[in-house]
């Protein structure tokens, strides 16, 4: 234990801030933390103790005692237990001899629950150690479990590769695409580097102008002009600046960065290198969610290759003296981290709380730096605009939103999958291409967005009306209400941070109201 300490402590020097990736690669080598590992931490990174172990309780993929061999974790969410998830634990319970929440007596496995796995759109699904596995039925899992206690590895689980680049031999997942309807800005064909190439040969202020014309807002929901907080930072004075991709989408119900990760991680590489070129940043984050840790090798291997071709590094692209890189730092399973403040703390390797504004993270956000933090989608977008112009991007939409949307869709439909379609399409629309027709109720931006019935399906997904960041949940007829919501509230009191009384307590006596009535 002392040497793999010492080990994890050194591969980042020492360094504080990057106690996440310290914990990360003590848990993966250890299989747990316990309080001995904790009081050598501390005394190594010269903190206290409970720094370390505050973390080590935050964060889902953390423990305190040891784990099995082979960790496997169930997605949870509303959408997996409709598709069946209570028999598929069960059935894992069965062939592992073992309850949820437990580990076998020879430590060789554990089983236990995840809030959310981000893959709806192929549910019941799993992640053992860090293989997904998906559509599972009773006889794929005791398959499963009786190759993995003959000693197969969970990599090699797969009998067989999804489409595109799951397929990669750095990915080699079973996960499908589920791209059901391609438009024209992001899953269409894209060229290489044309946006950066373009930006570059232009000045940072035109950019801007650039992405004002477009009228690009945020992807993530919250809708804010992207122009805007670019400005801001390019305009806060400091000595350096840092760009963070947000791919931490832990909204229950939302896939679509997944898609985005595996078929177009290249353009959201570039549209984070055209950031930095605009706003003055030579650090550059990716946070990727602990749940999509089977793309990591793949995304590492895109940014070697980028350093190779002089697109990262010094003098990017060729522009002398823009010196730019990315390092990608995971998360631990936190929902909170996909609040832009609370990933921010993550990344200084804290527990991810949300930090009190103003300062915006703009002004004052990674070790003190103005902080981009845009997630994939927005920095793809970006990335298009600066290829085929402002005039083209806004010529998608309603005017007011502009550009297309990317939406997860899920639930009780035929069709299931990711559908990027121009902002302003009504829900009746979209539950007609993706093949509802007992749709009673939608769940539009996931459980802390809104909840609409049939009479309000002629309502526009756009943020004049209904603002998502991409998950769209389908519910026939003969799903009860009540259990839905009440899955919502024991989903937010599990992942609150226990910031705010209302969220920290206030859930609690609803989700009691709830379930009285229930």
């Amino acid at each position: 234990m002392k040497n793999s300490v010492i080990s994890a402590c050194r591969r980042y020097a020492d360094d504080r801030t990057r106690l996440m990736d310290i914990l990360l690669d003590i848990q993966r080598e250890l299989k747990g933390i316990e309080p001995a590992a904790m009081d050598r931490i501390a005394g190594r990174l010269g903190i206290t103790r409970v720094e370390v172990e505050g973390m080590v309780s935050f964060y889902t993929f953390f423990s305190n005692r040891i784990k099995g061999d082979i960790v496997i974790r169930l997605c949870s969410d509303i959408i997996d237990r409709h598709a069946g998830g209570g028999e598929i634990a069960k059935c894992f319970s069965e062939a592992l001899g073992i309850a949820v929440g437990e580990t076998t007596a020879d430590g060789r496995f554990s089983l236990e629950y995840i809030p959310f796995l981000g893959m709806s759109d192929q549910a019941p699904s799993a992640m053992i150690d860090e293989t997904i596995v998906t559509c599972l039925t009773a006889e794929k899992v005791r398959l499963i479990c009786s190759r993995l206690q003959a000693g197969v590895a969970p990599r090699e689980l797969a009998a067989h590769t999804g489409d595109g680049n799951n397929g990669h031999p750095l990915i080699r997942s079973e996960v499908v695409n589920n791209i059901r309807c391609a438009g024209d800005v992001l899953l269409c064909p894209v060229p290489d580097n044309a946006g950066l190439m373009r930006a570059l040969q232009r000045r940072p202020r035109e950019i801007l102008e650039e992405l004002e014309e477009s009228g690009l807002t945020g992807r993530g929901g919250a809708g804010f002009p992207t122009s805007r907080k670019w400005r801001v930072a390019a305009d806060t004075g400091a000595e350096r600046r840092c760009i963070i991709c947000n791919a931490d989408e832990g909204e229950p119900g939302t896939f679509k960065d997944r898609v985005l990760l595996t078929e177009r991680a290249g353009l959201m590489i570039e549209g984070m290198t055209i950031a930095a070129y605009t706003v003055g940043s030579d650090t550059g984050i990716i946070y990727l969610r602990a749940e999509y840790a089977y793309l990591r090798s793949y995304l590492e291997s895109l940014l070697r290759a980028r350093r190779e071709q002089g697109l990262l590094g010094k003098d990017a692209g060729g522009k002398r003296g823009f010196n730019f890189d990315i390092r990608i730092q995971m998360g631990a399973g936190a929902y909170i981290c996909g609040e832009e403040s609370a990933l921010i703390s993550s990344c200084e390797g804290l527990r991810g709380e949300p930090k009190n504004r103003p300062p915006f993270p703009v002004e004052s956000g990674y070790l003190g730096y103005p902080t981009v933090v845009d997630n994939v989608e927005t920095f793809c977008c970006v990335a298009r605009i600066m290829d085929r112009g402002g005039a083209w991007f806004g010529g998608f939409g309603t005017g007011k939103s502009t550009g297309t949307k990317l939406f997860s869709v899920s639930g009780d439909c035929t069709r299931p999958g990711v559908y990027e379609l121009p902002f302003g399409i009504s829900v009746r629309e979209l539950l007609d291409l993706v093949d509802a027709p007992e749709a009673a109720a939608v769940q539009v931006g996931g459980p802390s967005g809104e909840m609409i019935n049939e009479s309000q399906f002629g309502r526009r997904l756009c943020l004049e009306d209904l603002a998502t960041g991409g998950s769209v949940m389908v519910f026939s007829r003969r799903r009860n209400i009540l259990e839905i919501v009440d899955y919502f509230l024991g989903f937010f009191v599990e992942e609150s941070c226990g910031y705010c009384t209302p969220c920290r307590v206030g859930n609690v006596f609803l989700k009691k109201r709830i379930e009285k009535i229930r």
